[in-house]
């Protein structure tokens, strides 16, 4: 019963991680795409009909950036998926880092 409710506990926090994850790579398109709109606007403005060319290299960037970082969630999502075991032994093992380093870095007044 214990290892199962160990498994929910890490799929949820998982899903979790991945809903902030979406949250963020989502935020990060939406600004990317803001700012890639309003410098296209200051090129055009400024080049007249060249600016479309390096507008459209912009665009194409972007979009590369954001199936890179597609790409990065699905694969850490499989790792999570088909490694739940690994992944907890990575958090267990970063949150004991941490508390070691806590520790040994603490002052004596405390």
């Amino acid at each position: 019963m214990r290892n199962r409710d160990i498994e929910r506990h890490i799929r949820d926090t998982a899903e979790h991680a991945g809903e902030h994850v979406r949250h963020y790579a989502s935020e990060a398109g939406n600004s990317a795409h803001s700012l890639l709109e309003r410098g296209r606007r200051r090129i055009n403005e400024r080049f007249g009909k060249r600016s479309a060319d390096y507008g459209r290299q912009l665009s194409h960037a972007a979009e590369d950036f954001a199936d890179e970082a597609n790409y990065q969630y699905r694969r850490l999502r499989r790792h999570v998926n088909r490694h739940p075991a690994a992944t907890a032994a990575i958090v267990v093992g970063t949150i004991g880092a941490f508390l070691l380093l806590r520790r040994a870095f603490r002052s004596d007044d405390e």
